[in-house]
């Protein structure tokens, strides 16, 4: 990468530099040097792929294998900008992608398609192997600190440990990420970078993230850290659509958390935002239906405590039983209709998302509005943007990563193809000044 101010004609071989080692970062810089130009990779951080290490930890949930119409539908709100970014680089082609990196995959009995080994690490190894192999050169430790002022060319900054140097580029992909786990270097301190050139960034929230409730200082002490396995939450969403799920949370000491909860964090987080709070509601057990469970709950219990009589009857006891105590009213516990009900639709009133940096992914970003149909800022032409810094989100279950793969594609496709534009549009410039010249 040049280190000094472009000329006005351009280079050879032409420079791309992608600011952003995750991996939509990484995806582009591969597209781009499969391309045959120079590509140079910044990163704040001391090394690349942080944030994907850490959520391979407990798994590497790469992509999901359901169907593309229900895997589409993930998106919400912006399936629409989202789906021609899968299209042209779907689940299926992401893990052929993998196998030819050497790392296995197999689909788990959720669907859902997992390394063999289920570690993030020999992938990004095998992955970043081949970039360098290929001619990617990577720079740590380098925070982008936007374009140097009055300057029309990508001239960017940077600061680094020995001060600040100026980057000269023919295009730029900008894969920075949202702003969850700043620790890991998605700080979402490119906004105010971008608003400067009036790019339209819709603000970060927290999504796939845990929520407040406000539990007793008793239910708190003894619960907190329980899981609550093998439940249903169902929630309204903004538009009056029921959004029903089922699977496990997790009681925290603020509230819940877990995968059944980031499932419908979206509508309850805007839920939150509209009204001041959100009510999700659980069914304890839904493999039983409200009549069956109002029959077992009338049964007569004699001596047996009421704990005992709802583990026997019906087959709810610890949490689940402490989480009624919490809940319901003492009252309701002797009328079997009331407190059946209450466990197929038990209202648990949230009053906040967590912290953006607790979760695990951020909504808002890039506003599609603004971009071209390959990810190009329509107001800085050869920049582009990839991955969580759009506005976009979506549940985990390889939702996520398989989004930030293809967008990162499709930046690095498109600065391929402006870069090209751009050649020929110079090149014709000079074939024009020539035969002028000439006459």
């Amino acid at each position: 990468m040049r280190m000094t101010m472009p000329s006005t004609a351009l280079p050879c071989p032409l420079s791309v530099a992608v600011i952003g080692g995750g991996p939509a970062g990484l995806m582009a810089a591969e597209v781009l040097i499969q391309g045959g130009v120079q590509v140079d990779l910044f990163d704040a951080m001391p090394s690349v792929g942080r944030k994907f290490l850490l959520a391979g930890k407990g798994g590497m949930n790469i992509t999901h294998s359901e169907p593309p119409e229900r895997f589409l539908s993930r998106y919400g709100t912006r399936r629409g900008q989202i789906e021609p970014l899968i299209n042209a680089f779907p689940p299926e082609t992401l893990r052929e992608w993998i196998h030819a990196l050497g790392v296995d995959t197999f689909i788990g009995s959720s669907g859902r398609i997992f390394p063999t080994d289920m570690k993030a690490a020999p992938l990004l190894r095998a992955w970043l192997h081949r970039l360098r192999a290929s001619g990617v050169r990577f720079h740590m430790r380098h925070r982008w600190l936007g374009w140097q002022e009055n300057q029309a060319g990508n001239n960017l900054r940077f600061s680094t440990h020995d001060g600040e140097h100026l980057v000269a580029a023919d295009a730029v992909v900008l894969a920075l990420g949202g702003g969850s786990w700043a620790r890991l270097g998605s700080d979402g301190a490119w906004v105010p970078l971008l608003q400067k050139l009036d790019v339209v960034v819709a603000p970060l929230l927290p999504a796939n993230c845990g929520f407040d409730v406000g539990w007793s200082d008793h239910f708190r002490s003894r619960f907190a850290g329980y899981p609550l396995k093998s439940v249903s939450a169902s929630v309204t969403d903004s538009t009056g659509n029921l959004i029903r799920r089922q699977g496990d949370m997790m009681v925290t000491a603020s509230g819940i958390e877990g995968g059944l909860t980031y499932a419908l964090s979206a509508p309850l987080r805007d839920q939150i935002t509209a009204n001041g709070n959100a009510i999700v509601y659980l069914d304890l057990i839904p493999g039983k239906d409200l009549a069956r469970v109002t029959a077992e709950v009338a049964h007569p219990r004699g001596s047996r405590s009421m704990a005992s009589h709802l583990q026997s009857r019906v087959g709810i006891h610890g949490v689940k039983t402490a989480l009624l105590r919490e809940l319901v009213p003492a009252a309701d516990f002797a009328d079997p209709g009331l407190l059946a009900a209450a466990i197929k639709s038990l209202p648990i009133r949230l009053v906040a998302p967590r912290p953006i940096d607790e979760a695990i992914s951020s909504s808002g970003g890039v506003a599609f509005d603004g971009l071209t149909s390959d990810l190009m800022l329509h107001t800085r032409p050869g920049t582009f943007c990839a991955g969580e810094m759009l506005d976009w989100e979506a549940p985990t279950g390889g939702y996520l990563l398989t989004a930030c793969f293809a967008s990162g594609r499709i930046a690095g496709a498109g600065a391929l193809t402006w870069l090209a534009s751009q050649t020929a549009r110079n090149t014709s410039l000079l074939s024009t000044n020539e035969e002028r010249h000439d006459s």
